[in-house]
């Protein structure tokens, strides 16, 4: 197929200035090559709400490994909470703590809202070199045995010998090479809460999740502190009416019920979820040019936090796959890195969904094992880690850990 010469060619453009975007792009750079970010809203924008808060170790041993300092730099940033409790039907069930974390050691996790994680990321993608094209919308895309070709909202034409694919649930770039997704949507909905923290009368920092709240008609309610605030997810039950809980009135009459007062006027972001639990066929395209990465290729429920940690993973895998390319002519890597992500996904996704399940609790079989588990749990500390971990999926072994 001819092309004509094109006003902008690239070895390699990332679509999507989101933070597995920006990993992309800084892992591009740590490997020597030249990184091109397209992103479809203007600089400076802002996203509302805290999103994805939780970063795992081995997540910022990543970043440590792609830009010296920059795990180091977000767990100074983030919060460690001590402690995590889980209660049933107002019964604590399960306690464990944390040690204080170390100075000059990557704690276990760090917590802090995104957008101060896409400020570190976007700082140091600009030290590295990376180059930003703003209000650059995605609009058409394919791909060849060649290359790719982007049209933009504008009519600007790109031309690229690899995509990394980093732009979200609704990825134009997936759609542009026509991959579809699979997999299924909670029959529940969750309502996510972010309040901001009282700094002069704070709560005490701790992970929380209580089973069937008594205050809450029995609802689920998680917990969860982060730098600046806390994250409120309420599980509603089937039949619920979601306005009654979401609107600003609704949130203002259960908040105050499962938590002081004065934080039902320190809401600062509501949001209403079904979560997806869905996985792209192929995270690359036919001709091995285009390779998805974070949402664009999967949306998992979050408990576990398996979205954003996942991501990061397949960003700077992508990354050393196209820079192997690139360098080798010859696609094996792509392959290798569509493979190995692709399982990943479905084993997040799957553990995420026995999460899900453990949670939402709408089998006769989990309903009775959650019942004998919080009768044996006082006396078997191994049935309060269960019942404290179901909502996090199952724990990976020494052999799992690059699944993330």
């Amino acid at each position: 197929m001819h092309r004509e010469e094109p006003m902008n060619k690239r070895p390699v453009i990332v679509v999507g200035a989101g933070p597995v975007g920006l990993i992309a792009a800084l892992a591009l750079r740590h490997y020597g090559v030249p990184a091109t970010v397209l992103e479809a809203q203007s600089y400076g924008r802002v996203r509302p709400g805290s999103r994805a808060i939780f970063i795992h170790r081995a997540t910022l041993q990543s970043l440590e490994e792609i830009s010296p300092g920059l795990g180091l730099e977000l767990a100074g940033e983030g919060l460690v909470w001590p402690i995590k409790r889980t209660f049933v039907r107002g019964q604590e069930v399960y306690a464990k703590t944390y040690p204080a974390p170390q100075p000059g050691r990557l704690p276990p996790f760090t917590s802090l809202p995104q957008v101060r994680i896409e400020r570190y990321l976007y700082q140091a993608c600009l030290s590295s070199g990376v180059e930003f094209v703003w209000s650059c919308a995605v609009q058409e895309l394919s791909a060849q045995q060649d290359g790719v070709r982007l049209v933009t909202a504008s009519q600007e034409v790109w031309d690229a010998d690899y995509v990394i694919g980093a732009d979200g649930a609704h990825s134009a770039v997936r759609h542009g090479v026509g991959i579809s997704m699979e997999g299924t949507r909670s029959p529940n909905t969750f309502i996510v809460v972010d309040v901001a923290e009282d700094v002069d009368h704070p709560l005490p920092l701790a992970r929380v999740f209580h089973y069937e709240h008594p205050a809450v008609g029995g609802r689920n309610v998680l917990f969860v502190p982060f730098a600046g605030g806390w994250r409120v997810d309420l599980q509603l039950l089937p039949g619920d009416d979601v306005e009654q809980y979401s609107g600003t009135d609704g949130v203002r009459a259960w908040l105050p019920l499962v938590m002081d007062e004065a934080y039902a006027e320190r809401v600062t972001w509501v949001s209403t979820y079904q979560f997806l639990q869905v996985v792209a066929q192929s995270f690359v395209d036919p001709f091995r040019r285009v390779l998805l990465v974070g949402e664009a290729a999967h949306l998992f429920a979050p408990f576990g936090a398996r979205g954003l940690n996942s991501g990061v993973a397949d960003a700077v895998s992508a990354a050393s796959a196209v820079t192997k390319a690139l360098r080798a002519e010859d696609s094996s890597q792509i392959e290798h890195f569509s493979e190995e992500r692709h399982q990943a996904a479905l084993y997040n996704r799957d553990a995420a969904g026995i999460a899900l399940e453990h949670i939402q609790g709408t089998s006769d079989g989990m309903r009775v094992k959650r019942y004998i588990g919080s009768i044996l749990a006082p006396v078997w500390n191994d049935v309060g880690r269960w019942l404290d971990e179901g909502p996090y999926g199952p724990r990976s072994g020494p052999s799992q850990t690059t699944k993330y």
